[in-house]
């Protein structure tokens, strides 16, 4: 199979092709239904809103599945997570043919390789966002916006969601990495280059551009306080940040609704637009004033990873700090 990257640094994880099994169309059931008792309100989850349902994608699943098909109407989308680079990424599988996408058992810079469901199979490396080996090498994915943040979290701002039921197949209660996740745990599974610039597990929120884009690492974020707004641009692009301490959660958006542009502030521990006045979430909706209701165009491509990864995917990324 011919590559664009080095096949060199292709790596067997171990479970073979397939080891990992992708879910396609799991069970969704409600909050308090008794298939959620895997859930503590801690754990995160990867939060979507799919035909106007929110949905909840546990890491708890992920840990096990990695990859997550669904089909609803005319979307074929795949939801993944990656639990070695930490990285979720939700993507349209329209340039795949729609094919549904499975577990490879290879990984590149420690990062899940995907493989399609044609007949002919090619590799994506879930951080590179496209197919790096076979007939379809060069093929970019479209982006689907997701947003992690805790359980509790997602279920109070969207008391109507519904959460992937417990399979069965695995114990969803159990971390299989040990303390891999430790934020400054700087073991990797294959060998990597870690940039010390930040902890090598800390979760950064990054808008990838080209081999550079701008990351914006949680630790950084919460010095701002526990809700907070940064401002930034990728390629003359504007882009607003948003966190929320409690929920864990930060979010890139277009700061512009209706053809008005708008800045934001923190006032009284909640974001505000200095345009209306009104009131906005982490989830990019707006709660209270004129805007009540509306909702922010999420920047698609924005996805949290560790921070080791980012550098290794996007070696002239920048990381923002408060500095």
């Amino acid at each position: 199979m011919d590559c664009s990257i080095p096949p060199g640094l292709l790596f067997n994880g171990g479970p073979g092709k397939d080891g990992i099994p992708a879910l396609t169309n799991p069970l969704f059931v409600a909050p308090g239904d008794s298939e959620t008792d895997y859930l503590e309100d801690s754990d995160r989850v990867v939060g979507i809103i799919l035909d106007d349902q929110p949905l909840a994608l546990p890491l708890n699943i992920f840990w096990w599945h990695e990859i997550v098909n669904l089909t609803e109407g005319g979307s074929r989308w795949s939801i993944t997570h990656c639990p070695l680079t930490g990285s979720t990424l939700g993507f349209d599988r329209t340039a795949a043919a729609g094919a549904e996408f499975g577990v490879s058992g290879l990984l590149y810079q420690n990062n899940l390789v995907m493989y399609d469901r044609n007949s002919d199979e090619s590799l994506w490396p879930q951080m590179s966002r496209g197919a790096r080996c076979g007939t379809a090498d060069g093929t970019d994915l479209a982006m689907i916006p997701v947003i992690e943040m805790t359980w509790e979290g997602w279920r109070t701002l969207h008391p109507e969601t519904r959460v992937i039921a417990d399979t069965g197949e695995r114990n969803y209660r159990s971390y299989p990495y040990g303390d891999y996740a430790n934020i400054n745990n700087p073991t990797l599974l294959f060998p990597g280059t870690v940039d010390d610039r930040r902890p090598p597990k800390e979760r950064v929120l990054g808008i990838p551009s080209g081999t550079g884009g701008v990351t914006y690492p949680y630790g950084a974020l919460d010095e701002l306080g526990p809700v907070a707004t940064v401002e930034g641009s990728i390629s003359e692009v504007a882009h607003v940040v948003f966190w929320d301490r409690n929920r864990e959660a930060a979010m890139a958006f277009l700061p512009r609704l209706e053809e008005q542009d708008l800045t934001f502030s923190v006032m009284n521990g909640t974001i505000v637009d200095d345009q209306t006045g009104s009131t906005w979430r982490v989830d990019g909706v707006a709660v209270e004033g004129p805007n009540a209701g509306k909702q922010l165009a999420a920047v698609a491509e924005a996805f949290i990873a560790f921070w080791f990864a980012w550098p290794a995917f996007y070696p002239d990324v920048e990381i923002w700090s408060t500095s």
